[in-house]
């Protein structure tokens, strides 16, 4: 019974703690393209975009933001909501299970308003059939009564501007992919973009911090705005309560070295995806399968979080016999290259 009843608690503190993070994201999060930090090309283009619908009284046209997570997709759906004047309706491509769910929401949309669906490549085939002829020629084909009486209806839509979100761009269907007129592909942000970010949420959070404090933190957090906002908070924990409440640079080294989360950026897993391919399978080739079954950790996962950041900081490489830990992956982890005299290095 006191397991059952901690297993609860425990269940609860998780649900907490999840609430917790999405209550600061969302205080965190800029709500006008003024505020936005980075992808200083993309946010010029949106800016003359909704510039340019908003004078012709016209929904923006249709959008997909490609990227791995934490990069501001959601944040920037909301953005160009709150620019427009319309209502952002948020949904996720395994939400909309069936036909009636999608009508349900196309059809309380206002003029204008957006429609935001992350994870749309997870769309099952008829929702995605479904979604054409709403985003093309903004009406959907309702079914009324069954069998031989069964008629077809065309009903219209108001004019609405659809946003999209993929982490994986490859799963999208060509014809999905073709009716969105502006695709932006988010990147890494380097480290002098993300000290901004971090300066900009300790002031909303109103936690003291130095310059060098702020940078420590934005150049281990993988390029990405989320985990820079994660790390502040756990580093602003080992400030208040080991400190004086200021994040110093050496406050802000000792408690992500604590967090595990090295020069690099690396966290744990990251370490033991490269090692599993070096040590267990002599550096690769490696099927992600493979990997995913070693590490215990699902392949969606490591896809979609863990290569994206050791594929583009050069750590790893795909191949078509599978993936491969390459010389800087290696040297990042002290071991010496097989080519080389074997052991670790000094």
């Amino acid at each position: 019974m006191k397991t059952v009843d901690l297993d609860l608690e425990r269940g609860v503190l998780s649900q907490q703690a999840v609430q917790e993070e999405k209550t600061f994201d969302l205080a965190l999060r800029p709500r006008t393209l003024d505020e936005y930090v980075g992808q200083t090309k993309h946010r010029g283009n949106l800016r003359i975009f909704i510039e340019a619908a908003r004078r012709r009284g016209e929904p923006l046209d249709h959008v997909l933001f490609c990227g791995p997570p934490g990069l501001g997709k959601t944040t920037l759906a909301n953005i160009i909501a709150n620019e427009l004047g319309v209502t952002i309706h948020t949904t996720s491509g395994p939400a909309i299970d069936h036909k009636g769910s999608l009508a349900a929401l196309l059809t309380k949309l206002e003029p204008r308003d957006v429609l935001f669906i992350d994870e749309i490549h997870r769309l099952n085939a008829v929702v995605e059939e479904n979604l054409y002829p709403a985003i093309e020629e903004f009406e959907i084909d309702i079914i009324a009564g069954e069998g031989p009486h069964a008629a077809s209806y065309k009903l219209p839509l108001s004019p609405f501007t659809l946003i999209g979100a993929t982490t994986r761009t490859g799963l999208l269907t060509s014809p999905l992919l073709s009716r969105f007129g502006v695709t932006i592909r988010l990147d890494y942000y380097p480290a002098e973009e993300l000290e901004q970010i971090v300066l900009r949420s300790a002031s909303l959070l109103e936690v003291p911090i130095e310059r060098d404090g702020s940078f420590e933190i934005a150049k281990r957090a993988r390029g990405t705005p989320r985990i820079a906002n994660r790390l502040l908070r756990r580093v602003r924990d080992f400030a208040e309560v080991e400190g004086d409440g200021t994040i110093s640079l050496g406050r802000a080294r000792d408690s992500l070295d604590r967090l595990e989360v090295d020069e690099a950026g690396f966290d744990e897993m990251d370490r033991r995806i490269l090692l599993t391919i070096i040590e267990k399978f002599s550096g690769g080739p490696v099927g992600i399968e493979t990997i995913a079954a070693a590490v215990a950790e699902p392949r969606d996962t490591i896809e979609d979080v863990y290569e994206p950041f050791l594929i583009q900081g050069g750590y790893l490489q795909r191949t078509p016999r599978g993936r491969v830990a390459t010389r800087r992956a290696y040297a990042h982890l002290g071991i010496r290259h097989a080519d080389g005299p074997q052991g670790r290095l000094l």
